[in-house]
């Protein structure tokens, strides 16, 4: 089976499997030597957070939305539980990819096909996202492997994190990312103090907060050794903050970022209706 055609059906699978989601799947288009970029938004079932937050199915169905428009660009949103044994076919046909899903560094490493399908597209420049609990590991070990794909990791048992009302700034308001963001306030949940690459080079905080009178980058970019580029945003830990459009313009502009496609200098404009930010009224698990 194609790589296309098993990424159709695996999605097909997860709304028949998930009803209550958001009906946005792969946006079909035919493989040409002109085709668009393949993104996969890689997805899990709800962990042990409470309904509202850690929504990653919900959530990469949001992101799928704010892309939708992007003729440049197909969204294949994948419920990647483990084992994922189709996994390693989909990233070698990919060439971008979004964690949002439970431990992302761990579950990385967790599988030595899947850790080697995501060097490769690393190597070939593949755009490399992630969020929230998608950088994240409790343990140690997978820190080292992650850092080195999307330049921060929230992990190990000194990993920290916070839930209060933040205020925002924009670190660097002349990268593309950051494009129509002023800085904000907002009640969310930061990872900060990440683990970071010994070099730094070409890695840009976009965003942070201050806390303990230190700043502390909350969204990244970096422009990898290996010439892609990768993107982070340590917030999203509450489904609400969906309706924000600092949020929205962050996450869809660092996806196109990493994909190398233009961004207007005004930002984004994303608009959304409630009916799809809003979550159903129960879903299996939660």
């Amino acid at each position: 089976m194609s790589a296309q055609r098993l990424a159709t059906a695996l999605v097909g699978a997860v709304l028949f499997a998930l009803p209550c989601s958001i009906p946005v799947g792969a946006q079909d288009r035919p493989t040409t030597a002109s085709r668009p970029k393949r993104l996969l938004l890689l997805a899990q079932s709800p962990d042990s957070h409470p309904k509202t937050t850690h929504e990653y199915l919900e959530g990469n169905r949001v992101i799928a939305r704010l892309l939708q428009g992007h003729q440049s660009i197909q969204t294949i949103v994948v419920l990647a539980d483990s084992p994922w044994p189709d996994g390693p076919e989909l990233l070698e046909n990919a060439d971008g990819v979004l964690l949002f899903l439970t431990e992302g560094a761990k579950w990385i490493s967790a599988d030595d096909k899947r850790l080697a399908a995501f060097q490769r597209l690393a190597q070939r420049g593949g755009g490399l996202t992630c969020l929230h609990w998608g950088m994240g590991t409790r343990d140690t070990v997978p820190v080292t492997n992650f850092v080195s794909l999307f330049g921060g990791c929230h992990g190990g048992p000194d990993r920290k994190y916070k839930v209060t009302d933040f205020q925002v700034s924009v670190s660097s308001s002349s990268h593309p990312t950051t494009s129509g963001i002023l800085p904000f306030e907002i009640h969310d949940e930061f990872y900060y103090d990440l683990k970071w690459p010994a070099s730094r080079v070409g890695l840009t905080p976009l965003l942070h907060v201050r806390l303990d009178d230190v700043d502390f980058p909350v969204a990244w970019a970096w422009e990898r050794p290996d010439t892609g580029r990768s993107f982070g945003f340590t917030g999203l830990h509450f489904h609400e903050n969906w309706r924000r459009l600092e949020y929205r313009r962050l996450v869809a502009q660092g996806i196109l970022w990493t994909l190398h496609e233009p961004i207007p200098a005004a930002g984004l404009t994303l608009d959304v209706s409630d009916a799809e930010l809003t979550l159903p009224a129960t879903c299996p698990g939660k």
